[in-house]
């Protein structure tokens, strides 16, 4: 049990554990339980005016209490009216900083759940195009991905985005993230124009010709037998036979024809291995692996995307070409977006934004009963180097009230945003 103590701000060290008792509008820390990391926080402590803060021995350093204070500025007895006047504008000021990035949170992830919708949308529609008019079906089609993809290179570095619940239409959801990510991976692996472009029309398509089946054979249930199997695979053909109707070129085509191939030769519709597949083929075999995996058919076991990168990397490598699995998982980071972990300060979270470029520190929603959930901002552990990771959860594995507050998705959706250094936009919970 953490059992804790009041004690004044002048016993204070660093290593001390405290929570700061006061409503979060009214102290500039990202969270309001944190571990004193130096002097400088000391010091922003007392400019608060606080006279004691609540100490957990158990969960601070060994050995803190017999430390020496840390050298800052005396502490204050009496508040003086013009540091209480300070005090006041400060908080005031760090109210209406946390308003401006809570909009601007809700803005960002908004556009992001409409974009992702409307791509959704317009892949049922295809639905039906393909058949009435396949040459509009392709225009639409490649219009729609060019756009994508023209938003992808304009954004320079781009953050993967885990999306709101219900974001998309349900039975459009897994094209329109297939083709997002794999997008991204090609980005990541230096595919541009033609190749890229090709490669975001086959990961939308890919699943097309499951519209020739009948409901019970357009996945690959454990209660299909031999033949029946047999027949889901036909849905590879048959998307292959749309996009070649639509009069869409050979590379979209071969993409297509592969996306069940495997490095290792164990895929299908062929058989294929490696030295056959070209780049495009393996991309858009993994990221159709990897989200079939994160999000499993019913009855199926599901996995954070945590525990699936871990699976794909340590039971499923030979499955894959190794640049190209190398290169995913950088750019979904150790912790992909949708993962539930815990901080090394005890507390759980949710991770919502990955940037490529620092793995290990990506962007979570943190739990604090504190703050009312809607109310959460993004922390960005790029920003606060004594927050990390400790560990990897199941959504299982949370306290009710954490598992309540963070809602871990029951569906994992992706898009993209434009990358905000963290040094100009430092966002907290």
């Amino acid at each position: 049990m953490n059992t804790s103590i009041l004690i004044d701000i002048g016993q204070l060290r660093i290593g001390m554990y405290i929570q700061l008792d006061v409503g979060w509008l009214h102290h500039p820390f990202p969270v309001s339980s944190f571990r004193v990391s130096s002097a400088d926080q000391i010091a922003t402590l007392r400019e608060l005016g606080l006279q004691q803060v609540r100490y957990f021995p158990k969960k601070s350093d060994p050995g803190v209490d017999e430390l020496p204070p840390a050298v800052v500025a005396p502490a204050v007895t009496e508040v003086p009216p013009e540091t209480a006047v300070v005090a006041e504008n400060a908080a005031d000021a760090e109210m209406r900083r946390r308003k401006r990035e809570l909009e601007e949170q809700h803005r960002a992830l908004a556009s992001c759940n409409q974009r992702f919708g409307e791509a959704t949308r317009k892949y049922i529609e295809l639905g039906s195009l393909v058949y009435d008019d396949p040459a509009d079906a392709k225009r639409q089609t490649e219009a729609l991905v060019a756009r994508c993809a023209a938003d992808m290179l304009s954004n320079g570095e781009s953050v993967i985005r885990l999306l709101s619940e219900g974001a998309g239409e349900r039975s459009a959801l897994h094209p329109v993230n297939v083709m997002v990510l794999s997008m991204l991976l090609a980005k990541a692996l230096g595919l541009q124009g033609e190749e890229l472009q090709s490669l975001g029309v086959a990961a939308l398509l890919h699943d097309l010709g499951k519209l020739k089946l009948p409901d019970g054979f357009r996945e690959s249930l454990p209660s299909l037998t031999p033949n029946d199997r047999l027949r889901y695979q036909t849905h590879v053909a048959e998307s292959v036979a749309f996009a070649s109707r639509m009069g869409l070129p050979p590379a979209v085509l071969t993409a297509i024809a592969h996306h069940h191939e495997m490095a290792d030769g164990s895929g299908f519709p062929q058989r294929l291995a490696a030295p056959q597949l070209p780049r495009s083929s393996q991309i858009l075999s993994l990221v159709n692996r990897y989200d079939r995996m994160c999000n499993p058919l019913p009855g199926a076991d599901a996995l954070t995307p945590h525990e699936v990168l871990s699976v794909l990397f340590a039971q499923h490598k030979s499955k894959f070409d190794p640049v190209v699995l190398g290169a995913f998982i950088r750019m979904m980071g150790v912790y992909p977006p949708g993962s539930v972990v815990q901080l090394v300060n005890d507390r759980y979270a949710i991770v919502v934004s990955v940037n490529s470029s620092r793995p290990l520190r990506p962007r979570v929603v943190v739990h604090d009963s504190q703050i009312p959930k809607e109310e959460a901002l993004i922390l960005d552990l790029e920003t606060v180097p004594e927050l990390g990771i400790r560990r990897s959860l199941k959504p299982a594995q949370l306290p009710r009230e954490a598992l309540d507050y963070l809602s871990p998705r029951k569906r994992i959706c992706y898009f993209f945003e434009r990358a905000v250094s963290p040094a100009s936009s430092e966002a907290a919970p």
